[in-house]
């Protein structure tokens, strides 16, 4: 067993997930074991060439919902002993029935505390561990300062040996609660390479436009159908009024949270045009490779928007949580004009108000960019010299 696990990895086909592990990978230099949900997943995208050089060990983790019976003998055990870990135990069985036991065990969820139906499962996991005796970080994360209110949240942050906090909200909302190993640094994808791979035809090198959308922020708004209004129209203007291309950019493409199913959607219509690309599935390099070549970005997901931002492109966020404010403030000192809510979503030309701050600002954004990133880049790769003092 390696002396470092990672866990609450969701899977690859989330391309925020696969680049936290890539990142942390290669940041702490040392082969780690992956506790995943889906192994064969993570096969298909850049954890591959990570496992078979020896970097990482990728660790299948037990689904209850396979094995109806197991279920419901834990269930029936649990409800006996109120060992409440033993699902937990079972789920990384891969750890806990291993004679050797890691001396760390990171939770790299990043976002997972941002929803309260996850919090039951990371206060079991993070309880398990520690009464292994083995110590817990919580790494690159954000939580929503609402949630610290509750007494069984402020006790399971104080559980984890480390946290490390990746936008100066969350670090604030966590300063009220005492935690003795509290950090800032900046979430470790933006430490993450790229690939560039060949564009594809109707992608035209700096001059066009990313535009990513996700199910996940579809489902936040508070204006049924305000955000596709919002992005139809947006594609309407750049088309009329610029002669930029258009390419619409999936980061996620689980089935049950899939960007490919909006913005498939969106060039359905526009393809006519001749101005619009669907790009493929691809892993979170070659994803970050092909932002990185962009004029600006217009992106829902976090890592998305973080490939964009690590690679100097003006982005505009279309967030739902703590965590696209958080890190907008600690680039530029605010998130206004770099941040939409997409709760705050009224009217259908929001979007295009909020791009055009971006195309009369971009120099300025540009530059921001260029004197921040290579500082910024530098303090995600401090988590490697963090988790080796905890060692």
């Amino acid at each position: 067993m390696e002396r470092i696990v990672l866990y609450m990895h969701a899977g690859s086909g989330n391309h925020g997930c696969e680049a936290i592990v890539n990142s942390v990978a290669k940041i702490l230099g040392e082969p780690i074991g992956i506790l995943s949900v889906n192994v064969t997943e993570d096969l298909q995208y850049s954890l591959k060439k990570l496992s078979d050089s020896g970097r990482i060990s990728l660790l299948q983790e037990r689904h209850f919902k396979r094995y109806r019976p197991i279920h419901i003998l834990y269930y029936i055990y649990r409800k006996i002993t109120k060992d409440r870990e033993s699902f937990i135990r079972y789920r990384y069985h891969k750890v806990f029935n291993n004679k050797e036991l890691p001396e760390l065990a990171i939770s790299i969820g990043g976002d997972n505390y941002c929803y309260d139906i996850m919090t039951d499962d990371l206060v079991l996991m993070n309880s398990a561990f520690n009464q292994k005796g083995i110590k817990t970080i919580l790494l690159g994360c954000s939580v929503e300062p609402e949630l610290l209110r509750k007494p069984e949240i402020i006790a399971d942050m104080l559980r984890y040996h480390m946290i490390i906090a990746r936008e100066s909200i969350t670090y604030e909302a966590l300063k009220k609660i005492n935690h003795p190993r509290l950090y800032l640094l900046p979430d470790p994808a933006f430490a993450l390479g790229k690939k560039d791979l060949p564009l594809p035809e109707g992608f035209s090198l700096n001059n066009t436009v990313g535009i990513n959308l996700s199910p996940l922020v579809l489902a936040n708004e508070e204006e049924t159908g305000i955000t596709m209004d919002g992005y139809r129209a947006l594609i309407k203007h750049i088309i009329k009024t610029t002669d930029m291309q258009i390419a619409l950019i999936p980061h996620v493409v689980w089935e049950r949270n899939d960007d490919r199913i909006p913005l498939r959607k969106l060039y359905d219509e526009f393809a006519p045009s001749g101005r619009v690309v669907m790009f493929p599935d691809a892993s979170c390099e070659e994803l970050k490779g092909y932002i990185a070549r962009l004029k600006y970005f217009i992106g829902a997901r976090t890592h998305a928007t973080i490939a964009a931002y690590s690679s100097l492109v003006p982005t505009l966020v279309i967030g739902y949580s703590v965590k696209a404010r958080g890190i907008a403030v600690d680039i530029f000192g605010t998130d206004e004009n770099y941040v939409i809510p997409v709760q705050a979503l009224k009217k259908s030309d929001d979007i295009i108000r909020a791009f055009n701050w971006i195309q009369e600002n971009q120099a300025n954004i540009r530059e921001k960019l260029s004197v921040k990133m290579p500082g910024y880049i530098k303090e995600a790769m401090k988590i490697g010299a963090l988790l080796n003092e905890v060692m």
